[in-house]
Formats: structure tokens, sequence, C-alpha cells
């Protein structure tokens, strides 16, 4: 069974779809891409996958293995979040949130898995800094980083290189590529950058609005 997987879906808002007959299957490993101009319902397709917002019709099906809390999650981050007034560890450390259960206290494991990410992220030694005071490559990586926090299986990214300068995005797509390869994470991504994103994914899907 693939990790998950989409039949004849329909997304949208209060029951007014803004993308149909969506159907796809991503398997443990794969690098999907998701297109589509502005408005197309990419980012409404992601929040449908997340859980956020119920599809309009239609199903989406995960593997029996895979949990709404072990997706991890990195938006597109708007500007204001740039300001966050939080250390790189606290932001990090906040994508065990999900897995916390009754009691809200972080464990060891939590900060083990903590350090675990930020050392494979090249960003330990940030650790201790504010949030805010970042570039906008290192903010993504802290971001990324809290994603895989949650991650188990799979991590869904909104726009990652998003306003980043070329040297970041590069870095950004080769780390995404290694966590791919290496660490078998299955990704996917949404991106405007068609090219630049092929040269990775082993699948990808074009969204166009409803007519």
């Amino acid at each position: 069974m693939p990790l998950l997987s989409c039949e004849n879906l329909e997304v949208g808002y209060n029951g007014r779809a803004v993308a149909s007959g969506i159907q796809f299957a991503v398997n443990e490993g794969d690098y999907f891409c998701i297109f589509g101009e502005n408005g197309s319902g990419k980012s409404t397709l992601m929040k449908t996958i997340l859980g956020l917002i119920p599809p309009v019709s239609g199903k989406i099906e995960f593997s029996k293995e895979l949990k709404g809390n072990q997706i991890g999650y990195l938006p597109q981050q708007k500007d204001f979040q740039k300001n966050f007034p939080a250390s790189v560890q606290e932001v990090v450390l906040s994508g065990r949130l999900g897995s916390l259960g009754p009691l809200p206290f972080y464990r060891k494991s939590d900060y083990l898995l903590m350090m675990e990410n930020l050392y494979k992220l090249g960003i330990a030694h940030l650790r201790k800094k504010s949030y805010l005071k970042l570039s906008g490559g290192q903010q993504q990586r802290v971001l990324l980083a809290r994603a895989l926090c949650a991650a188990k299986k799979l991590i869904v990214m909104d726009e990652p290189v998003t306003g980043l300068d070329p040297d970041s995005q590069a870095e950004m797509y080769a780390t995404i590529e290694r966590l791919n390869k290496e660490d078998k994470m299955t990704v996917i991504m949404i991106s405007h950058d068609v090219e630049s994103a092929l040269k990775y994914a082993n699948k990808s899907l074009t969204v166009g609005a409803k007519k």
C-alpha cells in the first residue's frame, strides 16, 4: 500500500472546490513535487493532506504505519513569522508538541531528537541564537529541523526556497535531496521552480484551477 494516496479528490473551502480530479499515490522514498499557477489549489491540497481542512469530495488514504502527527510540515513562511521572538532550539523543539500526549512536558528523547536534527542541518552552533536575528536561509533550516522533529516517514513543504538568495536555494535543495536519498525521508513539495525541482523529483503533479 502507498504511504499516501488520493482518489478523485476535490479540495476547497466551505464545500466549494478550487481544484478537482486529483489522483496520485506517494510511496516510501518518493520525492513528489506539486506544481501549478497561483490560485490553482496547491496550498489547499497541502492543507487537505495534512488534515487542516476536509476534502470537498473524494478520498485520501494513509498507510497504517503513518499517523497524522508523524508528518513533518514546512509551511511557506510569512513576513511576520520571520520576527518570531524565540531561540532556535525553542523553535525546533516545538516540532515535538504533537507527540507529547496528555502531559505537556518535553522528554529527554525530545531534546536528543532536537539536537540530532540541528546537527543534521548544520545549525547546532546557532541553537541559542534568537530566531529573528538569523538570515533567511538559516531560518528556513531551523523550520526544516522543526518539521523533521515531527516527521517519521513523510515531510511536506510549501515553497521551501521562496525568498532565498540563489546560494541558499541551492543549499536547501541539496539538503532536501540528502534527506530523501540518505535518510529515506519521503518528500512532498509545492514549488513554482519547476526546472530546479524536477532535477530531484521522481514524481510530479500539476494542479489546475477549477473552471
